[in-house]
């Protein structure tokens, strides 16, 4: 068990939220379903309340907490993908029903943000010439979803 994991409040699509999740990462697995007692004033009674999952082998709780919260993209999930296969997976599935925004950032129908990010570009923003990282820069600033072609061609010069 990891010490901290994520908690998400969704209102009442938790369950929802949490299968379209499981179909995007490997080593993925509802550990746990809570539900709502049959005595409860919150929740309606024998509904999920919560769910503890697993995405990436990396351990999440869902809640289906009511209206009273709401997502911001000042938290966010960031995803190391290691080809362009990858991000554009990803970043097709987020963006049924999500908005894009710039950098690779994109909140998904549930209101989750997500930085789909390729591995690579910590190498090239950390290169010693500044030009270099100047280019990757400017070309990334520009982008929603990332090209990592378009990257290396920017860091080539």
């Amino acid at each position: 068990m990891q010490k901290i994991s994520p908690f998400l409040w969704f209102d009442n699509q938790a369950e929802e939220a949490v299968s379209f999740y499981l179909s995007l990462f490997d080593d993925s697995r509802i550990t746990t379903t809570l539900r709502y007692p049959q005595s409860s004033t919150i929740g309606t009674p024998g509904s999920v309340m919560s769910l503890a999952f697993e995405l990436g082998g990396n351990e999440f709780m869902a809640l289906n907490g009511g209206p009273e919260f709401r997502f911001t993209p000042a938290i966010s999930f960031y995803v190391h993908c290691q080809d362009q296969g990858e991000i554009d997976r990803l970043w097709n599935a987020l963006l049924d029903g999500g908005e894009p925004q710039q950098c690779g950032w994109i909140t998904d129908r549930f209101g989750v943000t997500w930085q789909i990010v390729p591995t690579i570009l910590d190498e090239l923003l950390t290169d010693e010439d500044q030009a270099k990282v100047q280019r990757v820069t400017e070309a990334f600033l520009r982008m929603d979803k990332f090209d990592i072609a378009e990257l290396q061609a920017a860091y080539a010069g």
